[in-house]
């Protein structure tokens, strides 16, 4: 057994998030949703990391969700306990005030398909498998699932994906836009490097106030969502950030963000 249960790296801007128990198909337990929400609280205060990229260890598994083993010997209000905790976290990485991909490796059921829809975007290798699989255990996403999954790919498709339980692959998973790209199992990382490097690219407080925008305008109607998008627009309006994207764009050059 690995100690460890979460690995950290971090580098130009990005840090990289590695939920580590490959014998368990990286499956989440108290020690690793405590070590998650940690860093998640830790990063949205530094300001050196722009994007975070999750993924789980070893080539099978991202997560096959909740620990079956640890929760056969939770009590009822243990197990209350496990889904509050999953629940609030995973809502903590939906409004992290910075992009969070999500690069499945392998398997995600369960919670770890709940984790991968909180996550902005989702990078899936060629041999994942995604579901929420929660009613062939007679019990329901708990972690966001049935709220989530709808409002991303539709409630039909939603519903028919929860009422079956059945997983889905790489393929179809694009073609209903659950994940937003596919890849080769060994150019994952390197496909989400790419993409966390272009978001580096950008205005960190632009960023931080689109991402806002989008997660509570789409809980609105469309004249209190454009209100909202007005009002993180002029957030913007008075950074030295904006000046230096004129500037850069006028002398023909990379612009230089401070996140200021």
């Amino acid at each position: 057994m690995n100690d460890k249960v979460l690995l950290v790296e971090k580098q130009d801007g990005v840090a990289v998030l590695t939920l580590n128990r490959p014998e368990v198909m990286n499956s989440f337990n108290f020690a690793m949703l405590h070590a998650l929400k940690e860093q998640i609280d830790a990063i949205r205060f530094d300001q050196d990391i722009r994007v975070i990229i999750i993924t789980g260890s070893g080539q099978k598994a991202f997560c096959a969700g909740a620990d079956l083993k640890e929760r056969a010997d939770l009590n009822e209000l243990q197990v209350k306990e496990f889904i509050f905790t999953i629940r609030n976290l995973f809502t903590s990485i939906e409004y992290l005030n910075k992009p969070v991909i999500a690069a499945i490796n392998g398997v995600a059921l369960g919670g770890g398909a709940e984790l991968c829809l909180a996550c902005d975007i989702r990078v899936a290798a060629m041999n994942a498998s995604m579901g929420l699989t929660e009613t062939r255990l007679a019990i329901i996403p708990g972690g966001g699932g049935t709220q989530r999954l709808p409002r991303l790919i539709g409630r039909g498709k939603a519903k028919e994906l929860i009422f079956t339980g059945r997983r889905v692959d790489a393929r179809e998973a694009l073609q209903i836009n659950l994940v937003n790209q596919i890849c080769e199992n060994n150019e994952l990382l390197d496909e989400c490097r790419k993409m966390a490097a272009m978001i580096c690219e950008t205005g960190p407080i632009a960023i931080e106030q689109a991402k806002y925008a989008i997660n509570y305008g789409l809980e609105t109607d469309l004249h209190t969502g454009l209100g909202i998008e007005s009002n993180a627009y002029w957030v913007t309006i008075p950074t030295e950030d904006r000046l230096e994207g004129l500037a850069a764009f006028r002398e023909k050059r990379k612009p230089v963000y401070k996140g200021k």
